[in-house]
């Protein structure tokens, strides 16, 4: 019988010891702070059902860049909300260069540059009467050769504004392999982020309030099934061949054996969105004093990052980049 015995305790016997030992470290680098601009607003407006986020003014904006900065982030993800009067069936606002969100990004492209990956969302359901993510056909379904032109001609406005990385979330085929050919002539240095594998997920509620969506119905049939785990690392492999400079999974929490496929197989970084739905529910928690929301927001993150993610996006991204 041997004499010694194997003691893996002995690596966790300090603070310092396991912060030395740590596989996995949340880095502010590798965090994106989305952020959500609203069309005629002065001062920053809270979401109820996102504790602690606020829809911002172009103003109010331009400091959370700054501020986004001096914390050391990877990127800030621009997400626009537009007035009623301004949405269509087609959601023409969104590619129109005077438009909020674009007009989001020339204000903090002005205001911080080449300091911080600037990053738009490519999606019309923000813009849309309808809600949906692409123009409706004759039977009220989404027409996805037609949506496709339509992201393409919104990701050139976005690169136009100002975006680093354009990042169609939208989930419909061929969407990267159109917006990469536009973006050669003019913006051939302007990123793609594919949202690869989005899932059609009941943890985006907080965020369809935060954009004031309009939707009627679900999106299963753009979005993928839950229930299927190979179609994800299918839809990422797809992307990468069109040249897609990083992919994406969302959700993240629920959805790490995704991650964790995506990652083993991409050549190129992985995204992780830590949705609406999974950064208030945590938050929710700790407010009635069920949880220390703190560390369960930064381990939450540490999962994701520990299953794959190079980049996670994060509602929390502020506070865990002040830990750093």
């Amino acid at each position: 019988m041997s004499f010694f015995h194997a003691r893996p305790r002995r690596l966790r016997t300090t603070p310092a010891m396991r912060r030395m030992v740590a596989e996995t470290r949340i880095h502010p680098a590798s965090l994106v702070l989305p952020v959500f601009v609203q069309e005629g607003i002065d001062t920053p407006v809270d979401i109820v059902s996102m504790p602690g986020v606020q829809r911002h003014s172009l103003d109010s904006l331009a400091k959370v860049a700054s501020d986004a900065v001096s914390a050391g982030l990877g990127g800030i993800m621009l997400f626009g909300v537009p007035t009623e009067e301004h949405k269509d069936p087609s959601g023409s606002y969104g590619v129109d260069e005077n438009g909020i969100l674009n007009q989001a990004l020339r204000r903090v492209r002005s205001e911080v540059g080449d300091e911080i990956v600037i990053m738009a969302d490519t999606c019309l359901d923000e813009f849309t009467t309808h809600g949906h993510c692409g123009v409706l056909d004759s039977e009220g379904r989404v027409d996805n050769d037609k949506t496709v032109q339509i992201y393409t001609n919104m990701a050139v406005a976005q690169a136009q504004a100002g975006a680093h990385m354009v990042c169609p979330s939208g989930m419909m085929d061929d969407q990267v392999e159109s917006i990469r050919f536009a973006l050669e002539l003019d913006f051939h240095d302007v990123g793609i982020l594919a949202y690869s594998a989005k899932y059609a997920s009941a943890f985006y509620g907080p965020f369809r309030d935060a954009v004031a969506c309009s939707l009627t119905g679900d999106r299963r049939t753009y979005q993928m099934d839950p229930a299927n785990r190979r179609e994800g690392s299918y839809e990422a492999e797809i992307d990468i061949s069109q040249d897609a400079d990083m992919v994406m999974v969302k959700p993240a929490g629920y959805y790490l054996d995704v991650l964790s496929d995506v990652a083993r197989l991409s050549p190129v970084p992985v995204a992780a969105y830590q949705v609406s739905g999974e950064y208030s529910m945590i938050q929710a928690a700790g407010q009635r004093g069920w949880i220390d929301a703190e560390n369960a927001l930064r381990e939450s993150v540490l999962c994701i990052l520990r299953a794959g993610a190079d980049v996670v996006l994060t509602y929390g991204a502020m506070e865990l980049a002040g830990e750093k």
